[in-house]
């Protein structure tokens, strides 16, 4: 943008004029050098109005060009960059400041009040519609500082510091001019109020937008679209908001898409959600919280890692004191199609929900498993989904589909299916199955969990799914703490497998994405009632470094636990230990991936080729089958999974090399 501005000439006034322009005083209109009158038509101007060259052509699609200029528009107290296009405003611009290479043409309205904070600060209500866990957002909000305004409520001073932090940044922005970033697109749009659109966003065919913030970057344009209606938001860099979503008192976190008249409010969606057809009211949508069907609504809930089948639903009203119940669906769960649960209740990472469950179902100790509704009752059946293909498909693509492209990342997300969280979990889950199992007696059919049934085949199974995915994890660390160079000595092998981090032991916690010792996340909460951390920016900061330091605080959980699962602790361990870990660790993840490729073998049975051979299903079902789904063994997943294990035998071959064997 041109920095130096000039009154204009009597000549300049004159053409202007000509070309049926007109202003309030002429005097408050000044221009940049190389400032073109013959670029304007049609414009009427007051209060103080800035505006610098208008050289550069637009190439719009289809072949069109339009030079860089002004015409048919109402400008009130507005600065206007280099090489802007401005035209058809049906009613008016106000109070913005437009920065360099802009292009707007066919809208309503534009007009800042210099009364708003651009969405910052507005409070997002979730899990309980009534109040109590509001979240004041901004425009760097990771989940993880959200999940602590909204979680730990019993931290009083420390969600007071929060919030007044939050709110001492908003005001900063109160009785401030709405901004257009450079580059940004602006056409067909109706009325924007009191909104700022950071560089290079499309704006294109929305309704209404007002008070919010869109942090669009160069990098990771934000696309808001067609019919949009969005009130007191912040929309991150990469977001897509389109075809008639209508989003209020929500933040839209990096990358994430909400389409197809998706409704939402009161809610929060961090990174790479997607969210089209149904409904979200008060939730708190973690890291790909996923939802694509008509019909479906997510309400009062937490989630991370969800796959909500069509029809999905919950319930946090039982009529009594109103909507103020809530629940938890931790990391990686899926509901499946028609699925109910009311709220109050808590489901384990990674676990499926089919059928109806109104009985407040707790199953947050027993991850990986399966929660089935028959004849009315719930059924929990342990640790299955630890051999389930849709486990191990969805902990590779979320990975591979994080469409993030800003330099600056603002969740802090561990993909990792196991984890000190999930492994830690699944230990204290084999104590359950056995206290449960001895209580009731080994000969007993089923066993009670409070208002769930596990059968008797199912909790033995669970507990030997729990046992292999422990091995597995642990041995993985070992492995990996191991290195690739061979070890001369017992003595070097336990300095090898020293700890190097003085964190890591006890419990650990799932901050919304981010995996993390509880007294690491405790220690950080106090820095921030106290004011050690005083600053959005330092909490960021922090959120980095425990993300950072993850793998070095896992493996002194992993050596804080060695002696309880193998028999010795890391200063007792012997070379030929090690080689026994190794063993019993390929074992494991041998065993568990060729349950893989029993599930996946489930696609190509013959139940599966129902409906194939249209005409003719006797002879031509299975060339159909083939040709359309291919072959077991050249299915990718299969192949996959095959190759993993061909894998991980050569990774413990070369592990029992290092130690000699």
């Amino acid at each position: 943008m041109s920095v130096s501005r000039r009154a204009l000439t009597e000549g300049e006034i004159k053409i202007l004029e000509s070309r049926g322009c007109s202003a309030q005083d002429w005097s408050k209109v000044s221009v940049a050098n190389g400032f073109d009158p013959l670029r304007i038509k049609n414009v009427t101007f007051s209060g103080d109005v800035s505006l610098g060259r208008f050289d550069g052509v637009f190439h719009r699609p289809g072949g069109l060009e339009r030079p860089a200029g002004i015409s048919d528009a109402t400008l009130h107290n507005v600065s206007v960059g280099d090489g802007v296009y401005i035209s058809k405003v049906s009613n008016y611009i106000a109070n913005y400041d437009i920065a360099d290479g802009v292009y707007i043409d066919n809208i309503g309205l534009l007009v800042g009040t210099l009364d708003s904070t651009f969405g910052i600060g507005t409070e997002v209500s979730v899990l309980n519609e009534t109040g109590g866990r509001e979240v004041p957002i901004y425009e760097h909000m990771s989940a993880q500082t959200a999940y602590l305004v909204a979680m730990y409520r019993h931290r009083s001073e420390l969600v007071r510091r929060l919030v007044t932090m939050v709110k001492v940044h908003a005001d900063r922005n109160f009785g401030k001019r709405g901004c257009i970033g450079r580059g940004c697109e602006i056409v067909n749009a109706g009325a924007i109020n009191n909104v700022n659109i950071g560089e290079y966003a499309r704006i294109k065919g929305v309704a209404r937008l007002t008070d919010g913030t869109i942090s669009s970057v160069k990098a990771d344009p934000v696309f808001v679209g067609r019919d949009v209606i969005a009130e007191g938001f912040i929309f991150a860099s990469g977001a897509k908001v389109d075809d008639g979503a209508v989003i209020t008192h929500c933040f839209v976190g990096q990358a994430s898409q909400l389409s197809h008249l998706f409704s939402a409010h009161d809610s929060l969606f961090f990174a790479n959600c997607a969210c089209e057809n149904g409904e979200a009211a008060a939730i708190f949508g973690g890291p790909y919280t996923v939802t694509m069907h008509k019909s479906s609504l997510l309400i009062a809930g937490m989630f991370s890692f969800l796959n909500a089948g069509s029809g999905s639903n919950q319930s946090n009203h039982m009529y009594k004191l109103g909507p103020i119940h809530q629940g938890v669906v931790e990391r990686g769960s899926k509901t499946t199609s028609d699925s109910y649960i009311l709220w109050p209740a808590k489901i384990g990472a990674f676990s499926l929900v089919m059928g109806r469950h109104v009985n407040h179902p707790d199953t947050s100790r027993l991850p990986f498993s399966y929660l089935i509704e028959s004849h009315g009752d719930s059924f929990l059946v342990p640790g299955v989904n630890l051999r389930s293909v849709g486990t191990i498909r969805d902990a590779q693509k979320w990975p591979r589909r994080d469409r993030r492209r800003d330099s600056r990342l603002l969740d802090n997300i561990n993909f990792n299916l196991l984890s000190p969280y999930t492994v830690g979990k699944m230990m204290d889950g084999i104590k359950l199955l056995n206290e449960l199992e001895r209580t009731a007696g080994l000969t007993a059919n089923r066993f009670a969990f409070q208002t769930m049934t596990i059968e008797a085949h199912a909790l033995r199974k669970g507990r030997e799914y729990y046992g292999m995915a422990i091995d597995k994890f642990m041995g993985n660390s070992v492995i990996h703490r191991l290195g690739r160079t061979p070890v001369e000595s017992d003595e070097e092998l336990r300095a090898r497998l020293a700890p190097t981090h003085p964190a890591g032991e006890g419990k650990w916690v799932d901050i919304c994405g981010l995996f993390a010792p509880k007294t690491e996340i405790d220690r950080l909460c106090a820095d921030i009632a106290d004011g050690t951390i005083a600053s959005l920016d330092e909490l960021e900061q922090r959120w980095q470094g425990l993300h950072a330091d993850y793998y070095d605080m896992e493996w002194t959980w992993v050596a804080s636990r060695l002696a309880k699962w193998c028999g010795k602790s890391v200063g007792e361990l012997t070379r030929d230990d090690v080689a026994q870990i190794v063993t019993r660790w390929l074992e494991s993840v041998t065993t568990l991936d060729r349950m893989l490729l029993d599930d996946a073998a489930k696609e190509y049975s013959l139940t599966s080729r129902t409906g194939f051979g249209i005409d003719d299903p006797d002879e031509d079902a299975d060339e159909d089958f083939i040709n359309v789904r291919g072959q077991f063994n050249s299915d990718p997943f299969v192949k996959m999974v095959k190759e993993h294990i061909e894998k991980k035998s050569a990774l413990g071959a070369d592990a029992l090399g290092l130690l000699g064997f």
